[in-house]
This record gives C-alpha cells, structure tokens and sequence, in this order.
C-alpha cells in the first residue's frame, strides 16, 4: 500500500490520470508477459522464463503488487537453477516442474492485484 500510495502522490488532479496510466501500462505489460512466460515455459527455455520474471518483478515492485512480486522473483531464481530461500542449487528438471506451478499461482496473484486496482480507480 505504501508504495501504491506513492504513486497517487504523483497525481496533480483528483481523477488520478496520472497514476491510472501508470496502472493501464502495468496491465498491458503483465498481461504480455505472462502469456510470454507461457510459451517459454512450452519451449523450456529456463533463461527467458527468469528474464521475463524479473522484467514482471520489478513492475509489480514498482506499484507495491507484492504477490506478483514475489513470485515473479522466485521464477527469475528458478530459470537459473536456484532456490534462493533455501540457498541450493536444483535441476533443470525440477526448476521447469515449480515455473509449472508457479505460473497459475501467479496469474491468480495478478487477477487479484488487477481487480483490486480497477475497484480502487473506480471509487474516484
């Protein structure tokens, strides 16, 4: 919130144009990136999977939409063989089976974060 909050500090009139077309770009790029993440996982292609996770991670970071954030980040750690909470290594193997579950998890981040976001705009 306290990022989001920031962000609305930007605005200099009380219909948030401002800080709504930052959240307009956000959906266009979430949304693109996701179906992107899609087909690299059908590819394996573990090094587009981590870049697209951590391009995914800092835009939700920039709005404070934590859940994407976080997953996005475990994504970017997964495509290069990691798991960082627990400091090991993992196989290629194991990385493409958790980006699989991550992936739905993390669009049902992002339909949260998004509705969220549409009712806050439409209050104004």
């Amino acid at each position: 919130m306290e990022t989001f909050e920031q962000i609305l500090e930007m605005d200099d009139d009380e219909n948030h144009d401002f800080s709504w077309s930052i959240v307009l770009n956000y959906f266009d790029q979430a949304e693109s990136t996701i179906k992107e993440m899609g087909s690299a996982l059908e590819k394996e292609d573990l090094a587009s999977l981590s870049r697209h996770g951590h391009f995914l991670k800092g835009s939700s970071a920039a709005l404070g939409v934590k859940k994407v954030q976080e997953s996005c980040e475990r994504m970017q750690h997964y495509g290069k063989l990691r798991d960082e909470e627990k400091g090991v290594s993992i196989t290629e193997k194991d990385a493409l089976e958790r980006i699989g579950k991550l992936i739905p998890q993390l669009k049902v981040d992002y339909a949260e974060a998004e509705k969220w976001l549409k009712e806050h705009y439409e209050s104004y």
